[in-house]
């Protein structure tokens, strides 16, 4: 096609996820073609009131190999379009570096947030080619820049240029007592990547001699001083000369694999405490069981759960998540000494927790946090990525960097949001940029692509038009090389789960409450006299918009749309929504508590029966859970139902659980759900985005629920769970996965030293 078909085609496609797909073929175009009239016909297509073809143009750009569309591209660097600044800012990454754009780019590096970051990432590619320039307009910008944060992200960047000509002002800004300590922390952090100098090993062990957090940033930047220049992986640490541990054995010289997986916005510990609050959704909980199972061999995990793998191939799972400094520094001897079991890495981000959306800046304290624990594991086979994240993306490069293979998860997110949001009108081609300067869906499809097409194995999750969804939503043809895919379900650990449903049935027929459970009846206690009684909706997860909870709230506390004479929601049941952080809760969560807020003000929350206790831990929700189907003899009915009010559920870990508890679900239609749920007699499929729809799955499941004799569904609930979705079952799939990448890693490298 033509340079102008092809933006005709982006405008005219039915649906965004199609015209965001074609955007790659005006790129090719763009390539073949060339010339100044492409350059003409994208630069007129920058001010188009389709911002999604504004975009495309943009990135499109790239691809012509002319000054012209070098100089059009850093004009948009300044751009009133706010949204094309961080498109241009990516394009730019792909070009050779211009000495009249380092400074527009060191500008959005100093206003900070995603772009800034964007931008950051292009001035540390330029600084290979450039690094006099980058580092010198670097530190003369430090001149005229006092605030601390962005300060500190000068000196980030600065950071990133390799060259010595940045270590002298690195080393003046760290030792400098009257420079913000957050400031000198990035200088101080970013010495620890400069081996092989003495002036910076001389200062860096000074400044790891004093207490606080700069000493405990310097005792990092320490052990990355002293850490080999190569980290062998399991089968090659013999032939590299890495010194035995304590007890003659190296911890990566062993029987089975060491896996690392990763989740850095949330705190993830064996007991899952903070399950629920900010990002600590199913993900943690998911890491935390499958970490269990994997590494359990032939000893029971804590709990005494008798499920173990028969044929364990994985000797030890390496879970990363953030932790704080001083933190960091005992993992990492932790790390170092255990070669077996499930073990956790910290990752310290430097800053204060911050939503996942909003974490993109700290792309640099991520990659070195992940790099320090990958390298004090004493060798890693094999890194599992699952998310489109700036964990994902920092640990991408550290994998190639070492030289690890990577798994990922493939799943089509954000995709089903942009077309769920397509679907229900609210994002357009006249709002995609406005809206992807805060969500960055652009962004977060190219990198699940790149990562997918750099895997060296793929894990999909079950969908009842895989095949479509992956081709039409992602752009992957999973039928293509099919022994490259594999699909595995999510799994929970149902051990957790049964014995939940006991306490609660044992306390349903007349035995004292345990403490799970006497903590939600002084929960039910505070709602007025005339609504104990009532069953329970209920819900867990995050407070986020993607998680539908105010959509929950709206379905539950508004009128039926059935008619005046139908019995509203509200009226049949009470809700209970667990998750949040209420003392603190972040951006996110403050959103959906304003929105849930606007619907039953705060002062009529128990009164209307609506309860907000936040987030608990993971087996004092288990049982909270099961309470709903059983009830708490005089505070709440039996034979609740569960909710889940995502846009999107890839798969669904609590909706998993809540099944296996045996209450009836709702759940959204599209995604994995749909291929566990069945529809009218273990749950309800509806569109969750629609209110209305949303409000009659949830009036017709406690209407069922409510007519129930007989235990025969919820028996079938949990025996669906059992069957196919316990952790056990996905540890076994995902160890098999394992295991044949590693050989086939080996093979390779086999095949590469012999051709030499």
């Amino acid at each position: 096609m033509g340079i102008q078909t092809s933006l005709d085609a982006i405008h005219e496609a039915d649906r965004l996820v199609d015209s965001m797909r074609l955007a790659d073929d005006l790129a090719l175009d763009a390539a073949r073609t060339g010339g100044a009239r492409t350059i003409r016909v994208l630069r007129g297509a920058l001010g188009s009131d389709d911002q999604l073809v504004a975009i495309a143009a943009t990135n499109a750009l790239a691809q012509v190999f002319d000054e012209q569309a070098d100089v059009v591209l850093s004009d948009l660097l300044s751009s009133d379009r706010t949204f094309l600044r961080e498109h241009a800012a990516s394009a730019l990454s792909q070009r050779l570096p211009r000495y009249d754009t380092v400074g527009r780019l060191i500008g959005l590096v100093v206003a900070g947030g995603f772009t800034g970051m964007v931008a950051q990432r292009t001035l540390e590619q330029w600084s290979s080619a450039a690094p006099a320039v980058v580092g010198v307009a670097l530190e003369g910008a430090l001149i005229g820049v006092h605030e601390p944060d962005a300060r500190y992200r000068l000196v980030e960047t600065l950071g990133l240029v390799r060259a010595r000509i940045a270590s002298r002002p690195l080393l003046t800004i760290a030792r400098d007592r009257g420079e913000d300590e957050h400031v000198r922390v990035a200088a101080v952090s970013a010495l620890g990547q400069r081996r092989g100098d003495q002036a910076v090993a001389s200062v860096v062990h000074e400044l790891a001699r004093h207490d606080g957090y700069l000493g405990d940033v310097a005792r990092l930047s320490a052990i990355d001083l002293s850490a080999p220049d190569e980290v062998p992986d399991g089968d090659r640490v013999r032939d590299r000369g890495v010194d035995d541990g304590p007890d003659g054995d190296h911890p990566a010289g062993r029987d089975g694999l060491t896996i690392a997986q990763l989740f850095l916005h949330a705190d993830i510990d064996a007991g899952l405490t903070h399950a629920g609050s900010g990002d600590n959704g199913g993900i943690a909980t998911l890491l935390v069981r499958l970490g269990d199972a994997l590494a359990a061999g032939g000893v029971l995990p804590a709990g005494g759960a008798a499920h173990v793998l028969d044929d364990p191939r994985v000797a030890r799972v390496v879970t990363l998540s953030r932790g704080s400094a001083d933190a960091a520094v005992a993992s990492v001897h932790d790390l170092a000494t255990r070669a077996s079991g499930h073990v956790y890495g910290r990752v310290p981000l430097l800053s204060d927790p911050v939503s996942s959306a909003t974490a993109w800046p700290l792309r640099v304290a991520a990659r070195r946090g992940i790099r320090r624990v990958l390298r004090a594991a004493g060798g890693v086979d094999l890194l599992h990525l699952r998310m489109a994240d700036v964990g994902s993306l920092a640990a991408a490069d550290v994998a190639r960097e070492l030289d690890i293979p990577v798994v990922f998860t493939v799943a089509p997110d954000p995709h089903a949001v942009i077309q769920s949001l397509d679907l229900s009108g609210a994002l357009t081609r006249e709002t995609f940029g406005d809206v992807d300067e805060v969500e960055h869906f652009w962004f977060r499809t190219r990198l699940v692509q790149q990562l997918a097409s750099n895997a060296s194995h793929t894990v999909l999750f079950p969908r009842p038009e895989l095949e479509r969804d992956m081709r039409e939503l992602v752009g992957i043809d999973v039928t293509s090389h099919p022994e490259r895919h594999t699909i595995v379900p999510e799994g929970i650990d149902l051990d957790v789960v049964d014995r939940s449903v006991a306490e609660a049935a044992e306390h349903a027929a007349g035995l004292p409450a345990t403490p799970p459970l006497a903590e939600l009846r002084a929960l039910l206690e505070t709602l007025p006299p005339e609504r104990r009684g009532l069953p329970l909706l209920v819900s867990v997860g995050r407070l986020h918009r993607v998680k539908g909870m105010a959509t929950i709230v709206e379905a539950w506390a508004g009128a039926d749309a059935a008619g005046a004479d139908a019995v509203p929601l509200r009226d049949r049941a009470n809700l209970l929504l667990i998750g949040g952080d209420l003392e603190h809760p972040s951006a996110d969560e403050r959103e959906q508590l304003d929105l849930i807020d606007a619907i039953v003000p705060a002062d009529r929350h128990r009164a209307s029966g609506l309860l907000l206790p936040g987030h608990r831990p993971n087996d004092t929700v288990a049982r909270w859970v099961a309470a709903a189907r059983f009830g708490l003899p005089g505070l709440a009915a039996p034979r609740g139902v569960y909710v889940c009010g995502s846009l999107k559920e890839e798969f669904g870990i609590a909706l998993l659980e809540a099944m296996g508890s045996g209450l009836l679900v709702v759940a959204p239609q599209g995604g994995g759900p749909s291929t566990y749920v069945r529809q009218g007699d273990t749950g309800w499929l509806t569109r969750t985005w629609d209110v209305d729809a949303l409000r009659q799955a949830m009036g017709e499941a406690l209407t069922a629920a409510s007519i129930e004799t007989t235990e025969a569904r919820a028996t079938r609930s949990r025996d669906t769970v059992e069957r196919s979705f316990t952790i056990q079952a996905m540890a076994r799939s995902l160890s098999g996965v394992y295991d044949t990448v590693h050989h086939d890693e080996l093979e390779q490298r086999e095949w590469s030293v012999s051709a030499r």
